[in-house]
């Protein structure tokens, strides 16, 4: 048997002018961007459907679209063209805001969605906009040259081993395995983020769950945390993002492995506890999803990091790719619950079946900003040439990431990047040497809303 080992071995499967790594919406909307502009642009996905935790994860809601007093829209460009395709097939659910908690609730305008209308929708999208995908093809390292450059990334799939060659790339891994696998600086929130195992039930009923989740969780080992959810459109089944997996770092194997499978062992326990307690109240368990929702592995040090500060004063960019007006919301690891810190200086803290804990984070004054932006500097690594990154590996802060995370947000950075990545192929330039005005210009013309 001749076994080949070496990197010189191995065949090139594609040459392209951009290869996008992760096929979340993040990374679909930065190879859309990419190729409707003219790059050839090859996306990477290790599972068999595009949408990431939209999806695979079925968290299946956007966030609003507008600033946090709804006098003004703020994002647009390919969230707002994808609500619109999945719109035409009757798969969005549009919640309005909750008129009788707006003093607490800001921002609180969401899109629900069919996440496997949405799966469908991307195929389309990806193969509309002449991007080769390689579904089911696992990044495994980067391959570099003889003078130490980026030229390709070898991937691993049903066919074997190859390599992708391209000129310029795009990490939408989520955990930036790109970046950290070439060395570029990387660090982890000491608070990191706990991941939630979502579920799609039948026959919710919110008021009698809690009740006996309450009453009843420490019985089958379900921790405190913090639970929510939505309707599925097209069906009678609820989306419930209730689990809680504390102490895990997803970007290690096994503690990803170890929250995968203790996230489906909670899902067991609340479906034995509502069937010992729940009497006539029967819940159904419909399915589970690829993989565990994952808020927050390691971020790569880019030329910027929003700071907590930013965030939270709404601070404006020259160089802002994205806005958003999703609340700071802190998902604690020492302590159950959510503490959600808005714009307007009000401080909630949530707990499942307690009152509410609503306070100020700073003194009330007369004008509060109403969004928050995301430079392109906290998207471009330290020392990068022909690596940018998009998702929620990017550089910031703890209560910074608290809010700039979420799916609307990150959708912006992917476009952002593919923008990036297409004018530095045009001019033959790094990453870094981009103009941001430039850069500003282009997401506008192509229906970005920039501010």
């Amino acid at each position: 048997m001749n076994l080949k080992n070496t990197t010189k071995d191995l065949p090139v499967i594609n040459e392209v002018d951009i290869c996008v790594l992760g096929g979340s919406c993040t990374g679909v909307f930065a190879a859309i961007r990419a190729a409707r502009l003219g790059a050839s642009v090859a996306i990477v996905e290790k599972q068999g459907a595009f949408g990431g935790v939209a999806t695979l994860a079925k968290v299946n809601t956007w966030h609003s679209l507008r600033n946090t007093d709804f006098s003004r829209q703020i994002i647009a460009g390919l969230t707002e063209e994808t609500l619109g395709r999945l719109a035409k097939r009757d798969a969005i659910i549009d919640s309005g805001r909750k008129e009788e908690d707006k003093k607490i609730y800001r921002s609180q305008e969401i899109k629900t969605f069919n996440a496997e209308e949405l799966k469908i929708e991307l195929d389309e999208m990806v193969l509309e906009s002449g991007i080769v995908p390689y579904l089911h093809t696992l990044f495994s390292e980067p391959y570099i040259d003889s003078k130490g450059h980026l030229t390709g990334v070898i991937v691993d799939s049903k066919s074997g081993r190859g390599v992708i060659k391209a000129s310029y790339f795009i990490d939408a891994t989520g955990d930036g395995d790109l970046c950290y696998r070439m060395g570029f600086d990387s660090y982890e929130s000491p608070q990191r983020q706990p991941p939630t195992t979502c579920v799609y039930l039948d026959g919710w009923d919110s008021e009698k769950f809690h009740a006996l989740l309450k009453e009843h969780r420490k019985e089958f080992n379900i921790p405190e945390g913090y639970a929510w959810g939505a309707k599925i459109p097209g069906t009678e089944s609820y989306m419930l993002a209730g689990t809680r997996i504390y102490g895990v770092n997803c970007a290690d194997i096994n503690d990803l492995t170890k929250a995968e499978m203790e996230g489906r062992r909670q899902v067991r326990a609340m479906m034995d506890l509502v069937r010992k307690y729940g009497g006539d109240f029967k819940m159904g368990l419909v399915s589970l999803p690829a993989t565990v929702a994952i808020r927050e592995t390691r971020h790569i040090k880019c030329l910027y990091q929003v700071t907590d500060e930013d965030a939270m004063t709404g601070r404006l960019f020259h160089d802002s790719i994205a806005n958003g007006s999703y609340r700071l919301d802190t998902h604690h690891q020492d302590k159950p619950g959510l503490t959600f810190k808005y714009l307007d200086g009000t401080e909630v803290y949530e707990r499942i079946g307690y009152p509410r804990e609503i306070g100020r984070w700073r003194p009330e004054t007369p004008d509060n900003p109403t969004f928050y932006q995301v430079p392109l500097r906290s998207l471009i690594p330290q020392g990068s040439r022909n690596v940018i990154l998009a998702g929620r590996m990017l550089d910031a802060s703890e209560i910074a990431f608290s809010g700039v995370r979420v799916m609307v947000n990150m959708n912006q950075t992917g476009e952002a990047a593919g923008v990036t990545a297409y004018l530095a192929l045009q001019k033959n330039i790094t990453i870094a040497d981009v103009s941001s005005d430039e850069v500003r210009n282009t997401l506008a013309k192509g229906g970005s809303i920039i501010i």
